[in-house]
């Protein structure tokens, strides 16, 4: 029904384009027709647009960090799940709240024995991670024994490397990491030594041939027992375990701000989990979501990503099941002198200086009954002062962001825990329309509502307005349509890059409450960035993001538009010498803009980038062409005139003179 309601579109998209087109010619008036006026007032200013605006928010859930963003090619290395004879290893389940179809998770052990049903028991008296690790007994026949995982992709000629935990008897040896592709292709590496204690032994090897069903395995022919403890593998060029492909798209994407580690995980998340020896850490199950959280992923991986990519942290911590205690210890742990008890515990973990955290997000969510911890209003409140008060007398200089919600809960927050947060956290997401324009501009008006809401809380909360309590939009983004990346992992339409264009110059407009903004999610989870094993692309969604932060300017103008299918925003740079201005065509029908900047000359010639496609359901897919880009183009502004087609963003940059 997707596929003929878009094809529907397309063809009628391109009659309308092609009949308007037609009626130029005949007119002969193409190049001097004019649809509006738009009138900029490069006097009239508002709050500088707060680079934060572009923030971003990643979540241990679904394939956003682990499948994702981590270079880790096994699913649970730990063996959080039992190894069992009885392969069944994926489960299936919807999100009939959000109307999707079904999607994968894994809900027990990815790995199959090889051998009989008594080659494999779980030893849980002395287990090397978890609650058990992998006992192989061996028939002592020559025969093989051990395990193995399947469904895993391999890059002709690529190099990978990793590592393997081990013990057992010297009769086992040797113990053989095997690669094995479908096509009965396959490269082992043999471990040739081993011990009654557990061991890690690296692995280095370079695979030969390519394959989207390839198979680990860790097998012996010999006899008596063996352990695993653990195993990982990962392809050689990663960078300090993260994805180069995906590292490489975060840079471009140039956000300042990720907020981290959730979202409804942080309810039940123990940070401590994620400090530590990375293969000692132990495995749980995802407390708000589906399927494993293996905790390679904790603080000081998080740290070392924000740097590599030049963003700032945004901690949230647990309000949920979490103590203040803990939150307390948490923020000592990550801003405490070497002289302190955690500080000292920090840099015994790699990390003697303190992080650079200044933005805590104190809680998520608490409002709804889904979340971990929920408590009624009235006991929340107390809760969050008193967390606010425990982080305040570890790091004075703490910024703290509060959960909010608009109606009771916002209201009441602001009136009873202003003087315990600098910033109010809102969410919005939005589904799909059966309406396009209505489609496309529900984002914007989502966040116009909640502009709208904060300024009456100014006006009716005493004593408000002199606090400055602006909003961090830390969760915003369309949500709707089946989960084909993984749990809640979206495709995004060219529709819906256009809405998000569209949020972006609400967030302009409204410069004056909006502090902060983060996009939900970055990678697969209602991502910006899609991946599947080895490859990963921009969305729609993405693509805008990073238009706009590279391009657009910093202290927002007044703009006069009357035509309902068109948004129109602009900014000065922020040393005032050039103009921007975007535009978002919502209809088919291409338009020619005149701009009226009263006095004020401009250059000539200029800059333009373009996001278009005459299919609005168009999307990208990675590892094959793209079909929605940015288009950098030529501009000649001496009329001060624009044309832009149909579904389209068209941003342009103008020196003044």
């Amino acid at each position: 029904m997707k596929k003929s309601k878009s094809s529907f579109r397309k063809v009628q998209s391109l009659f309308v384009a092609a009949f308007v087109g037609l009626l130029f010619m005949v007119s002969g008036c193409q190049q001097t027709h004019i649809d509006e006026t738009i009138k900029v007032d490069l006097a009239a200013t508002g709050d500088p647009i707060n680079p934060y605006i572009y923030g971003q928010f990643i979540e241990h859930l679904g394939k956003c960090i682990y499948g994702g963003m981590w270079a880790e090619m096994l699913e649970d290395r730990k063996f959080y799940y039992p190894v069992t004879f009885e392969y069944d290893p994926w489960g299936t389940a919807n999100d009939p709240f959000w109307n999707t179809g079904d999607f994968q998770f894994l809900n027990a052990s990815p790995w199959q024995v090889v051998g009989d049903e008594k080659t494999v028991t779980m030893d849980a008296r002395s287990p090397f991670v978890g609650e058990h690790s992998p006992k192989i007994q061996l028939k002592g026949d020559g025969s093989a024994g051990g395990i193995k995982q399947d469904g895993i992709e391999f890059i002709a000629g690529k190099e990978y490397d990793g590592r393997i935990v081990l013990k057992g008897s010297v009769n086992v040896l040797p113990v053989i990491v095997r690669i094995t592709s479908e096509n009965n292709e396959s490269i082992a590496v043999e471990i040739t030594e081993i011990s009654n204690e557990y061991k890690t032994y690296p692995l280095a090897i370079t695979v030969p041939f390519e394959g989207k069903n390839c198979a680990v395995e860790i097998i012996s022919n010999g006899s008596g027992t063996f352990n695993i403890g653990t195993l990982s593998l990962m392809p050689a060029d990663n960078v300090n375990g993260w994805r180069p492909d995906v590292v490489a798209l975060l840079k471009e994407l140039n956000s300042p701000i990720y907020r981290w580690p959730g979202g409804n995980f942080v309810s039940g998340y123990n940070w401590r989990d994620g400090i530590g020896e990375t293969d000692q850490r132990p495995p749980r199950k995802n407390p708000a979501w589906k399927g494993v959280e293996h905790n390679d992923v904790g603080m000081h991986e998080y740290m070392q990503l924000m740097e590599m990519i030049n963003a700032e942290p945004f901690i949230a911590v647990n309000t949920g099941l979490g103590t203040v205690q803990e939150v307390a210890e948490q923020i000592e742990y990550c801003r405490g002198s070497e002289e302190s008890a955690l500080g000292k515990l920090r840099a015994q973990n790699g990390s003697p200086e303190t992080f650079e955290i200044r933005y805590w997000a104190v809680g998520n969510e608490m409002y709804g009954d889904w979340q971990l911890g929920h408590m009624p209003l009235e006991d929340y409140v107390q809760k969050h002062n008193d967390m606010a008060k425990a982080i305040w007398s570890v790091d004075s200089t703490a910024q703290l962001i509060a959960v909010g919600a608009v109606g009771e809960w916002s209201e009441t927050m602001l009136t009873q825990s202003a003087d315990y947060m600098d910033l109010l956290s809102e969410h919005i997401y939005d589904r799909e329309l059966d309406n396009l324009q209505e489609h496309m501009a529900q984002v914007k008006n989502s966040i116009k509502r909640v502009a709208d809401a904060h300024r009456g809380y100014l006006e009716t909360i005493p004593g408000l307005r002199e606090k400055n309590i602006k909003v961090a939009m830390d969760e915003w983004n369309y949500w709707y349509g089946d989960y084909i990346y993984g749990e809640l992992g979206v495709r995004y339409h060219h529709k819906d890059g256009l809405g998000i264009a569209m949020g972006l110059h609400e967030y302009f407009r409204n410069s004056d409450i909006y502090y902060m903004a983060n996009y939900a999610q970055t990678v697969n989870v209602i991502g910006a960035i899609k991946t599947t094993q080895t490859t990963s692309a921009f969305e729609t969604t993405g693509l805008v993001l990073k238009l706009y932060r590279h391009k657009f300017g910093t202290i927002p103008v007044n703009i006069e538009s009357t035509n309902p299918n068109l948004d129109v925003a602009a900014a000065l740079t922020e040393d005032r010498s050039s103009l921007t201005i975007a535009v978002v065509n919502m209809d088919s029908i291409p338009q020619s803009l005149k701009f009226d900047l009263a006095d004020i000359k401009t250059a000539k010639d200029g800059q333009a980038w373009m996001i278009q496609n005459d299919d609005p359901e168009a999307y990208n897919t990675p590892g094959e062409e793209p079909n929605v880009i940015i288009e950098e183009l030529p501009l000649n502004f001496s009329k001060q005139m624009l044309s832009v087609p149909g579904y389209a963003v068209k941003l342009i940059k103008v020196g003044l003179e």
